[in-house]
This record gives structure tokens, C-alpha cells and sequence, in this order.
């Protein structure tokens, strides 16, 4: 198996993924911003920069999301 391009190791060194690092310290409105944000910055790219790559790590960034929306609709907040 090659190197992820999506989610490479270097984002979980020191015992936490760098992706709840940022969401233990963000608000869960500045949480939310920050994955539609880069969604964003990934479809807006991907025809100039990285095509395929740039789209699955929109896709990434949107599964999270959605997560992040269940648990919230689940909550009813």
C-alpha cells in the first residue's frame, strides 16, 4: 500500500490526528467553518492543482462534515 495523499501519518504524530486537535480547540461553529472552508479551497483548486487528489480531499473534509452534522442533528441543537 503507497502513502496516503488524503490523510498522510504525519497528521497523527504525538498520540492525536492533527484534524481533532483542531476541533478541540475551535468553537463548533469555527469547526464547522474551518471543514467548509476547505472544501471549498479543494473543489475551487482541483482543475489547477491536483485534480483527483484535490477532490478526494474535498471528499474527506466533507465525510467529516457530515459527521459532525448527524451528531449535531442527533443532539436536536
Amino acid at each position: 500500500m503507497g502513502i496516503d495523499k488524503i490523510n498522510p501519518d504525519h497528521y497523527k504524530v504525538g498520540g492525536i490526528e492533527t484534524i481533532n486537535y483542531i476541533e478541540a480547540k475551535l468553537s463548533k461553529e469555527a469547526f464547522e467553518g474551518y471543514l467548509r472552508g476547505n472544501i471549498l479551497k479543494y473543489v475551487s483548486r482541483y482543475t489547477d492543482k491536483n485534480g483527483v487528489e484535490d477532490l478526494r480531499k474535498a471528499e474527506w473534509y466533507l465525510s467529516h462534515l457530515i459527521a459532525v452534522l448527524e451528531v449535531k442533528e442527533a443532539l436536536g441543537k
